[in-house]
């Protein structure tokens, strides 16, 4: 397959939380056109089985295909915790997932290799931070923690509520107990609570946001296979999603920080 520079990047996600990738994207490669998929009428993903999150997955990856992308990011790390490998084998197109972005950027962060990763439940259970990381460094402490509460507090806009405050309080005290200084943002929907979790882990913890990992990534891969686009017009974006769409744009906005259009809905 011919990968042509003008084409768009592929972006997709479970449902909204992986806006905040294609946010770190509009802000570092401005010029991109961005095809984003949100699973809206199937999220969430974070309690699925395995075999159906790759199905999932694998449909999705296939519809942003055909718009010929020259590059898929699986913006999503419960998808792409149990299902990178099979969306590698099926494109033709690079691919990039947030797990192995997140990774790469605590390791460059810490500084006594003792790093925390939080996350929805398939996602921790899956191990995939932790594995990225000794894959690289194997004497590094993950310390992992499922917080199946911050994703409906973000979507709820909850990002600086005294019941979020506690709840962030009561999900990092164990992480914390063991003396990490690089906290992993491991889903899409934490870097809206950032300045929260900062406040809460305190001054000696660096946050991993795994959307602005993702935006260096791929201007990176993008050099390297100089597939950059020479336009200089602005980017067009196009949002498909599987339901809801008001609702989308709404929770959508308030992650992008810009107004939304060109959305679609696509029925399967």
């Amino acid at each position: 397959m011919h990968l042509d520079p003008q084409n768009s990047i592929g972006v997709f996600d479970s449902g909204v939380g992986g806006l905040t990738v294609v946010r770190a994207l509009m802000e570092r490669l401005p010029f991109e056109h961005i095809h984003y998929f949100g699973d809206t009428a199937r999220v969430p993903y974070g309690v699925k089985s395995v075999e159906t999150i790759g199905h999932y997955t694998t449909q999705i990856a296939e519809f942003l295909l055909e718009k010929q992308v020259k590059l898929l990011i699986i913006a999503c790390n419960t998808m792409a915790a149990v299902s990178s490998q099979v969306v590698r084998d099926l494109s033709p197109a690079p691919v990039l997932d947030v797990i192995e972005a997140g990774a790469l950027n605590a390791l460059a962060a810490t500084r006594s290799r003792r790093i925390g990763v939080i996350g929805t439940p398939t996602t921790v259970n899956s191990n995939a931070y932790g594995r990225a990381i000794h894959q690289v460094e194997p004497n590094a402490r993950v310390v992992s923690q499922a917080c199946a509460l911050f994703v409906p507090l973000v979507e709820e806009g909850w990002l600086d509520h005294p019941v979020t405050r506690l709840t962030a309080q009561e999900y990092l005290k164990p992480v914390l107990a063991e003396k990490i200084d690089t906290l992993v943002l491991g889903c899409t929907h934490y870097p809206l609570l950032k300045p929260l979790l900062s406040e809460v882990a305190g001054p000696d913890v660096v946050l991993v946001d795994s959307a602005e990992a993702m935006a260096e990534r791929t201007a990176a891969l993008l050099t390297d296979l100089n597939l950059h686009t020479a336009s200089r017009t602005p980017a067009e974006y196009h949002f498909w999603v599987t339901d809801v769409p008001l609702r989308f744009q709404a929770i959508g906005e308030r992650f992008l920080g810009r107004s939304l259009s060109n959305v679609h809905v696509v029925k399967w």
